[in-house]
């Protein structure tokens, strides 16, 4: 079984109550789930949450949901901690779905589980898409991330990488998108991985993975996933979906 989980908080510092949020008419939290359950590499979507009003929000729109403890550090935990409520064996695939990126293609998490078909060694995927726009090279929340010749991460940085000391860029970039795939056994020794030194400095969790010398294939996307961070983006999120039949 393949089963993705939407880590789903509804204290937020930048922006309260966001997954209830409006999207063209639906919560954002019920956009998301809808999305991923389009994919066809999914046999199961669940919404994993610390709060009653989107627990019951998720179940009044048909989905399913779990409650988990408010006081887990990060998305990832709260995804280890869904998932042991399920009959998954540990070379099963989950994955973490980011619960404010409303409007993914659900070909996206196709494109995500895909490896792991070819290779029984794989512990963890993400996606990335290539740069177009320079301005994202220099803004420090869009992620960029740097791989080797076999499509596996080398680095993660909200800084330019690789950094053209010449002036020009002659080689794709690539902007990271939060979607992860993980076996479950690695999913659990990843949760168990002490704060690295590299994740507390750029504030990103998935350089844990990389400092303790495990892989992470990157899978490069042409589908786009723009996220709510901020009340102000809701309009330009609900600017991709197709049309106004779509969005009711």
């Amino acid at each position: 079984m393949t089963l993705a989980v939407i880590p789903s908080r509804y204290g937020s510092k930048r922006f309260n109550g966001k997954p209830l949020v409006l999207v063209a008419g639906k919560p954002m939290i019920q956009r998301v789930y809808e999305q991923a359950a389009k994919a066809g590499s999914i046999d199961r979507v669940v919404v994993a949450t610390d709060d009653q009003r989107i627990y019951d929000t998720v179940l009044a729109f048909g989905g399913e949901a779990v409650m988990t403890p408010s006081d887990l550090k990060s998305g990832t935990d709260r995804v280890w901690e869904a998932c042991q409520q399920f009959p998954i064996d540990d070379n099963e695939v989950v994955i973490n779905i980011q619960g404010d990126q409303p409007v993914f293609s659900p070909e996206c998490l196709d494109q995500l589980t895909t490896p792991f078909d070819t290779d029984p060694g794989l512990n963890m995927s993400t996606l990335a898409l290539e740069i177009t726009d320079p301005r994202d090279l220099t803004d420090p929340s869009a992620v960029k991330v740097t791989l080797d010749r076999n499509g596996f991460a080398l680095y993660f940085s909200r800084s330019q990488i690789p950094f053209p000391r010449d002036g020009q860029c002659r080689i794709p970039t690539y902007r990271h998108l939060g979607f992860y795939a993980y076996r479950k056994s690695f999913l659990q020794k990843f949760t168990a991985l002490g704060e690295s030194l590299l994740e507390n400095t750029e504030k990103l969790e998935q350089l844990r993975v990389l400092e303790y010398g495990h892989a992470i294939k990157v899978v490069i996307t042409a589908h786009d996933s723009p996220s709510v961070d901020l009340p102000g983006d809701i309009e330009r999120v609900e600017a991709f979906l197709p049309s106004p039949a779509d969005t009711f």
